[in-house]
């Protein structure tokens, strides 16, 4: 039988598979701006903050075998179907993964997986180092910098913009607005 767990168990379970600052806090912001963008755009904030912070979970331990390892780990441990699909679906189109982003929350997580890493890179280089005077200028201006964070798949965020129906600068501001929320979490307070 599967259950929602709680947002406490989805965290003990992310720090059973990754240990390092970067990818709990790349889960934080990720989870951060979910819960924001489930708030405004009518989703179940609960729900959708489980899936940001358990998208990559296989990732650290598991990085050859990303999204298929995490379905794995998540069904032994009795999540539901769907927030597995979701969680998978935000490695559409690499990874070897063809789940394609289907619902509002899907298409959300893929829009801004990428996108948060973005935000707080371009956080950092501020005089200020936080995320709480951050403008989406300042992320569009570092957006044609190929070295500038160049981990980031710029087209993944604008393939999941379409996607969504959004304007990009848009959803740069939910973004941001959204990491806000977790500034300090996330060592982007200044």
């Amino acid at each position: 039988m599967t259950t929602t767990p709680t947002r406490e168990q989805a965290w003990a379970l992310l720090q059973e598979f990754n240990t390092t600052d970067r990818a709990l806090k790349h889960a934080l912001a990720v989870e951060a701006a979910m819960r924001y963008m489930a708030a405004k755009r009518g989703g179940d904030v609960e729900t959708w903050g489980l899936v940001g912070l358990v998208h990559d979970l296989d990732y650290e331990v598991f990085p050859d075998q990303h999204c298929a390892k995490t379905r794995e780990i998540l069904t032994e441990r009795g999540w539901p179907a769907d927030l597995i699909r979701a969680v998978v679906s935000h490695g559409w189109g690499f990874c070897g993964n063809d789940v394609e982003p289907l619902t509002d929350m899907e298409k959300t997580l893929y829009a801004i997986d990428e996108l948060t890493g973005l935000v707080a890179a371009a956080a950092l280089v501020r005089p200020s180092r936080s995320v709480l005077d951050l403008e989406p200028k300042s992320v569009k201006k570092k957006w044609n910098e190929k070295r500038f964070a160049a981990g980031v798949d710029r087209a993944v965020i604008e393939k999941g913009a379409a996607l969504l129906g959004v304007d990009l600068t848009d959803l740069i501001a939910d973004v941001i607005a959204g990491m806000r929320v977790a500034a300090k979490d996330l060592g982007l307070a200044g």
